[in-house]
């Protein structure tokens, strides 16, 4: 039996750009013979995989997943949304939702989940994934909330199927009342986040830094009106509270009775079921924010292929 060498895993890399555990793999089970673990790469569909990795991938989905009074959240990314509608990566995604409740959030501990479909990783089902399907794709991240007493709902916008489509929100709502009450409350307050966007849950968790860079910017603002300082002070006052309103939860225009915050929502809630509610977290993932989207070409596409 050939000893395989850290160097020659490296060489088949070059060569391939197989994953490093690829390469070893088909080193051993070709002896050693580098020829051999090309061609076996090349059969396993592994042996492009890793040169996708360089290509943006921001269309995919994202899951939701709930068990108990916990809830995960996650994004897969793939290159093109015609992948997001294969039966196969909506699989992996849902899955991917299930595994990130059991690794708590953690990507790094979710790659390195076992899993039983297939007896891989939860990285090496993605890499072969890549490499049948012929896109890039990336486990991009993933959010676990928890409540002690209460319930977790969930919302997706976008639906692509059961709990994957291209908005997941997750709202903890901590409380002693009915759990369908609080599911259905919860649930609304989901759909809102998901039209509202806000970026806080309440005002003392609003960042600092944010709040003085807004207050720095309607300062300046209202100093060009030429008013005296102690008007310049309140004015600048009240355009942070409309700040508040519009970025924190708690303070936003509840979306189905703009009449009423969000935090009279929960209120009135809480006297209609006799047991006090609190919002105690929300998570909101939006399918690609935050990252650049590959200008199509479709015709010079299509094109370029008519032309190999």
């Amino acid at each position: 039996m050939t000893e395989i060498t850290a160097a020659m895993v490296k060489e088949l890399r070059e060569t391939t750009s197989a994953g490093m555990l690829d390469c070893k793999k088909a080193l051993v089970e070709t002896n050693g013979n580098m020829e051999e673990a090309v061609d076996w790469l090349r059969k396993k569909g592994l042996a492009s995989a890793a040169k996708k990795s360089s290509r943006i991938a921001a269309e995919g989905l994202v899951g939701v997943y709930v068990e108990g009074n916990k809830g995960a959240v996650v994004e897969v990314n793939s290159e093109t949304d015609f992948v997001a509608k294969n039966d196969i990566f909506q699989e992996y995604v849902a899955d991917a939702a299930i595994v990130a409740l059991k690794s708590h959030g953690e990507v790094c501990e979710m790659k390195n989940f076992n899993c039983p479909k297939c007896g891989k990783t939860f990285e090496e089902r993605l890499t072969d994934m890549i490499a049948k399907i012929g896109e890039n794709m990336n486990l991009r991240r993933a959010k676990v909330i928890e409540v002690n007493e209460g319930v977790v709902a969930s919302y997706i916008h976008n639906a692509a199927g059961n709990n994957i489509g291209k908005i997941g929100v997750l709202v903890a709502l901590e409380s002693k009342a009915d759990k369908a009450k609080l599911q259905e409350l919860g649930k609304h307050i989901a759909m809102h986040i998901a039209a509202s966007n806000p970026i806080a849950l309440n005002i003392a968790s609003v960042d600092p830094a944010a709040v003085e860079h807004e207050k720095a910017i309607f300062s300046e603002q209202a100093k060009a009106s030429g008013k005296p300082a102690n008007i310049i002070e309140k004015m600048v006052e009240g355009r942070i509270r409309k700040y508040y309103d519009e970025v924190v939860l708690e303070e936003q225009a509840y979306i189905m009775d703009p009449d009423k915050k969000v935090k009279q929502v929960v209120a009135d809630a809480a006297k209609e079921l006799g047991a006090d509610i609190k919002i105690a977290d929300f998570v909101c993932f939006k399918l690609g924010e935050g990252l650049q989207k590959k200008e199509e070409d479709f015709a010079a596409e299509v094109a370029a292929q008519l032309k190999k």
